[in-house]
């Protein structure tokens, strides 16, 4: 009984951790019946509290609706107060060649996909924008896109 409750409380404590380096994440809803190509999401990531390398990954929930194998996006980072500006065009692939969701769900499927890695100083924050980059201007089963910024280094 009592190793139960140390190998309980040592899973619970490394669950957390893997969390610690995260500095932000957010999503943000889009209309599941059509994403708008000029409807641009907006996230503003707070001043860091550390210097370091961070890694931003986009976060992506979509349904059945969604018309095509994968998906293009724009994403422009912009670092507060340095101005510097990064504009990255991502190729998501959401169904492999079968037309098997490759995101992890069952009537929403959710994606992971790794944007870029910057280093950057204490007190910098972020201001991301992302908006799809599709050849049809409204584009449905796309529910929400979110972002996250983890810490890389120690």
């Amino acid at each position: 009984m009592k190793h139960k409750i140390v190998v309980t409380l040592t899973t619970l404590i490394l669950c957390v951790a893997c969390e610690e380096n995260r500095v932000y994440h957010h999503y943000c809803h889009t209309p599941i019946e059509g994403w708008e190509k000029v409807e641009a999401l907006s996230f503003e990531v707070p001043p860091l509290a550390q210097a370091g390398r961070y890694a931003t990954n986009l976060e992506l929930r979509a349904n059945n609706s969604y018309p095509y194998m994968s998906l293009a996006l724009i994403v422009e980072q912009t670092v507060y107060p340095s101005m510097k500006q990064r504009v990255d065009t991502l190729m998501c692939p959401l169904v492999d060649s079968r037309g098997n969701a490759k995101g992890n769900g069952v009537s929403y499927c959710q994606y992971r996909f790794t944007v870029s890695q910057t280093q950057l100083h204490k007190a910098d924050s972020l201001h991301i924008v992302v908006r799809h980059n599709m050849q049809r201007d409204i584009l449905p089963g796309i529910a929400d896109v979110g972002i996250a910024v983890d810490k890389v280094d120690k």
